[in-house]
Formats: C-alpha cells, sequence, structure tokens
C-alpha cells in the first residue's frame, strides 16, 4: 500500500505547536488552582489543505494510519476525535469550514505525559486561522483547544496542556493561574537544568482514573462548601473530610502551595525541595502514580547532581521530569536508565531540553 506521505501533497496552510512537561502543579488546573509548566522543544506539526470532495482524510505518519471522516458525525478512532473536536469548535463559532486533507506528524511522544493531544488540538486550531483567516488569539486558542478534548475526546481535563502548548516556550516555565489564565513567564533558577525521562509505562487518560479523580475533587468541594479547591483558605480544613476526599483535597491544595512557593524566589535546591513533595504527595495522596514511576524517580532523587524529580502530567504511567545541575544531563540520564534497567525498568531519554541559564 503507498503511504500517503509519500504522494504529491501541497499544503496550504502549516503549523506547529510544542509538547510540554509540568514542572509543578499536577491536577490543580482543573481545581481553579496554579501549574508551572514549560514547553518542550519536539513540536506536531499540521498542513492543511482543501479536499476535493465532501470527505476530510486525516493522515498521520507516526501513527501509519489514514481515517476519513465527516463534518457531521463524530469519528470512531480516538486520535481523530481531538482533530474533529477542534473542526467542531471553528465551526460552533459561525466559520465556514470546508473539508480537509489533514497531515499530521509529530516528534512528540505519545502517552507518556507530554501533552501530545494537547499539541495536536493547538497546532491543528493554528493551521484553521491561519487557512480560514481566523480572529482568534493565543487564549482563545488554547480555550479552544481544551473544549475540543472535554467535548469530544471524553478526557474532562483542565486548560494547563493547552495553554502550556499555546503560550509557553522551551526557554521559561509559564506561571499560571487557571481561574483567570493569567501568566507571567518565569525563567529556571541559575545553575540548573530540565531532563525528562520516560518509565516505559504507557497510560490513556481516558480509560485511566483521571475522569474519576476529577469527581472525587467536585465532591470535596461539595462537602467543604467551596466553588473550587482553590478556595480553600487553610490546609486544616481538609483533614475533617473522610477518605478518600481528605488525600485528594490535600494533595491540590498543598501543591497550589508549592506552585506559589516555587515562583516567589526559590533556586535550584527549593525547586527541587518542591518537586520532591510534589511526587510523594501525587503517589500517597493523589494515588497517580504507579512502581516504575516511582522506582524511577526514586533513581533521580538519589543522584547528587538532582536536584528534584517527579512524574510529569496525570500519572498512571508515562514520564518524569527532574531539575538538574547544568552540564550534567547526559551523565545523569545514563546512570540513571543504567540503573533503572538492572531494577527491570524499560525507561527511555526523552527530553534533555537545554535551559541552562
Amino acid at each position: 500500500m503507498t503511504n500517503a506521505f509519500d504522494t504529491v501533497f501541497v499544503p496550504a496552510a502549516v503549523a506547529s505547536a510544542p509538547g510540554r512537561v509540568n514542572l509543578l502543579g499536577e491536577h490543580t488546573d482543573y481545581n481553579d488552582g496554579f501549574v508551572l509548566p514549560i514547553a518542550l522543544a519536539q513540536h506536531t506539526t499540521v498542513a492543511l489543505a482543501p479536499a476535493s470532495g465532501a470527505t476530510c482524510r486525516l493522515i498521520s505518519r507516526e501513527l501509519g494510519k489514514t481515517i476519513e471522516f465527516t463534518l457531521d458525525r463524530l469519528p470512531e478512532e480516538g486520535f481523530a476525535r481531538y482533530v474533529f473536536g477542534c473542526l467542531q469548535e471553528v465551526l460552533g463559532r459561525g466559520h465556514a469550514v470546508p473539508a480537509l486533507d489533514i497531515h499530521v506528524t509529530s516528534e512528540v511522544p505519545i502517552g507518556v505525559g507530554l501533552s501530545s493531544s494537547a499539541a495536536l488540538e493547538v497546532a491543528m486550531l493554528r493551521a484553521l486561522r491561519l487557512l480560514l483567516r481566523l480572529p482568534f488569539d493565543d487564549v482563545e486558542i488554547a480555550r479552544m483547544a481544551q473544549r475540543a478534548e472535554v467535548d469530544f475526546a471524553g478526557v474532562n481535563c483542565g486548560i494547563m496542556d493547552q495553554m502550556a502548548s499555546s503560550l509557553a516556550d522551551p526557554s521559561h516555565a509559564l506561571f499560571l493561574d487557571a481561574r483567570t489564565l493569567a501568566t507571567e513567564r518565569w525563567p529556571l533558577p541559575p545553575g540548573c537544568a530540565v531532563l525528562v525521562l520516560d518509565s516505559g509505562v504507557q497510560r490513556a487518560l481516558v480509560t485511566s482514573a483521571f475522569n474519576q479523580r476529577r469527581r472525587e475533587c467536585e465532591e470535596a468541594c461539595a462537602r467543604l462548601g467551596v466553588a473550587s479547591l482553590r478556595d480553600v483558605e487553610a490546609s486544616e480544613q481538609v483533614e475533617a473530610l473522610p477518605e478518600p476526599w481528605r488525600r485528594r483535597a490535600r494533595h491540590v491544595v498543598s501543591e497550589n502551595a508549592r506552585v506559589l512557593r516555587a515562583v516567589t524566589g526559590a533556586d535550584a535546591a527549593v525547586l527541587g525541595q518542591m518537586m520532591n513533595a510534589s511526587h510523594a504527595s501525587l503517589r500517597d495522596d493523589y494515588e497517580v502514580s504507579v512502581a516504575p514511576l516511582d522506582e524511577l524517580v526514586a533513581l533521580l532523587q538519589e543522584h547528587a547532581a538532582v536536584f528534584g524529580a517527579k512524574l510529569t502530567g496525570a500519572g498512571f504511567g508515562g514520564a518524569c521530569v527532574a531539575v538538574v545541575e547544568s552540564g550534567r544531563v547526559g551523565e545523569i540520564a545514563h546512570e540513571t536508565l543504567r540503573r533503572f534497567t538492572a531494577l527491570g525498568g524499560r525507561g527511555a531519554l526523552l527530553s534533555p531540553l537545554s535551559l541552562e541559564p
């Protein structure tokens, strides 16, 4: 069978968007809290051209798939639903959208917690903005991308991933208030770099406990009488809750505090301490880690040149992120993966970010 990428395709619009890694602020965005992601160097690229008929054709190089769908029916293929949702977001704002040939290529690993879905959504919406001359700014692109994922892909996510993909860059973390969408670019402390490793355990948010965690947070809010866990004024308030709501709320409240502590003048050592505490909270209170992730994070935390490490993304597998001494990324990655393999792990280096102020 002929590869669709080997045939002649002349795009009318091309756009890309990065994946992201999250230094702090896991599971706080859908609780109106604070997050601190940073964009990856890896991007997803979407190329568009009007189709000859009434059917959209979506081609993914990495997945090796060609999927056809029409704009009046939700595709069965999960990957196509993210794209379909973006098209519906544009249609829902009163803009005409023709049938399209859509070519997708991506450097962002899928299923490891680096927001490959948000990168796809934002790249798709950026390409549509270019093709159709749409009046959407980068914040509205992020809002539309989030709704596409919630309403059409079935993941009840917060806004962090899409805001990071739409507004962040690889040189600064993005301090985001998920309630107001106010942002501030935050430079990493001097003398450190970011390292991202894959645990080798793939995850799927739709089939994981992600949506369950969100429901548990909503129940904790109802029991506390607040609109959001962001509104909890003192950590002692959550201690009166029965389980599991006590631990779920305690993670969110303490994670917000860690983000705020980090961005108020933290050096690399303090940032690392906040990341270590975040992982312990995600593991014990929010219960979204798995054994291989814990092993890999522990190995990183034991390394003398690592300031701190934690899982990144929703959890249930995927990647971990570490802040490490500048100039030692390769050495740390090699040594940690060697030890992880000796324990039976199957990890890999994902992204040694060149962030060395």
